[in-house]
C-alpha cells in the first residue's frame, strides 16, 4: 500500500530488480506481495520455482519497476513533468532526435543538453545519499517519520508525521483502539491523513468489494461512511469503477 521502511532500506540493486530476498522468501518492494521459497509456482501451464514467479509477477502485474517508480508522486521522485517525460522516452529506447520530435522541442542538440544535465542530478544524488548515510552515524536526534503510501494523490506538509505524533492521533481518535469505532472525524489534514490510513487498513488488499460491503465496512468505523468513502478516495487509499459498484484498495 505504501513505500514502506523495507523500501527506503534496500540496496540499490534491490530496488532495480524490485524485491528482496529474505529467510524463507521473496519480497515484491512495489507491493508488498511475497513468495516462499520451496514452493512451485504454476501461471499458464508454466511451472516457476520462487524467485522467478516473483519477476514474474513484477513484470504482470507492475509492468517494470522503472514503470512503477516513474509514476510516482513528483515529490517522492524529484523529477518534473518534463524530466519525466523526458525519462520515460529515453526508457522506450527513442533516440535523441526521436525524442525531439516527441516533445516537440528545440533540436536534438537540446536533448543531448537535458541528458547531460539528468546525469548531473545523478551525480548530485550520488553525494546527497553519501551525505545523508554518512549523517546517520553521527544524527542522535533525528525523528522518526511514517512513510508516505505510495498512491498518495498530493504530497504536501500534512506527511509530516513523526511515528510518536501518528501514536498520539491514534490515541485521540480511536480511545478504544483503531479496529474500534472512530471517535470524531479530525478537523485537520494531517490527523485526517493518519486516522484515514488506519481505516484503509481494514480493507484486504487485491479484494473487490461491492458498495454496500463498503458502506458496512466503513459505517463500523464511523457513523459518516460516507464522508469516510469520499476522504479514502480523495487521500489515494481507496479506487472504484466510476458507476461505484466496486472499490478497492490501490496498490
Amino acid at each position: 500500500m505504501g513505500l514502506s521502511e523495507t523500501f527506503w532500506n534496500a540496496s540499490m540493486e534491490e530496488l532495480k530488480r524490485g524485491y528482496i530476498e529474505e529467510n524463507r522468501h521473496y519480497m515484491c518492494l512495489l507491493c508488498g506481495k511475497t513468495t516462499e521459497k520451496g514452493i512451485v509456482y504454476q501461471a499458464e501451464d508454466v511451472f516457476y520455482e520462487a524467485e522467478r514467479y516473483m519477476s514474474l509477477h513484477i513484470e504482470n502485474e507492475h509492468k517494470s519497476v522503472f514503470d512503477s517508480l516513474i509514476d510516482l508522486d513528483k515529490k517522492l521522485t524529484g523529477l518534473t513533468d518534463h524530466q519525466n517525460r523526458l525519462l520515460r522516452l529515453f526508457y522506450d529506447g527513442k533516440s535523441d532526435a526521436e525524442v525531439q520530435k516527441d516533445m516537440g522541442i528545440g533540436s536534438a542538440s537540446t536533448i543531448r543538453n537535458h541528458r547531460f544535465a539528468l546525469k548531473e542530478k545523478e551525480r548530485q544524488a550520488k553525494l546527497f545519499l553519501t551525505l545523508m548515510e554518512l549523517l546517520k552515524e553521527k544524527d542522535n536526534h533525528k525523528p522518526a517519520f511514517i512513510d508516505i503510501h505510495k498512491t498518495a494523490r498530493m504530497v504536501d506538509d500534512r506527511y509530516n508525521v513523526t511515528k510518536e505524533e501518528n501514536e498520539e492521533i491514534l490515541k485521540k481518535f480511536f480511545p478504544e483502539g483503531t479496529n474500534q469505532l472512530l471517535k470524531s472525524f479530525p478537523p485537520k489534514e494531517k490527523q485526517r491523513l493518519v486516522v484515514l490510513r488506519a481505516i484503509a487498513s481494514r480493507f484486504k488488499s487485491e479484494k473487490i468489494y461491492g458498495e454496500k460491503e463498503v458502506n458496512q465496512l466503513l459505517n463500523d468505523a464511523y457513523h459518516d461512511y460516507v464522508l469516510l468513502r469520499r476522504y479514502l478516495i480523495e487521500y489515494g487509499f481507496l479506487d472504484r469503477k466510476a458507476d461505484g459498484s466496486e472499490y478497492w484498495l490501490k496498490k
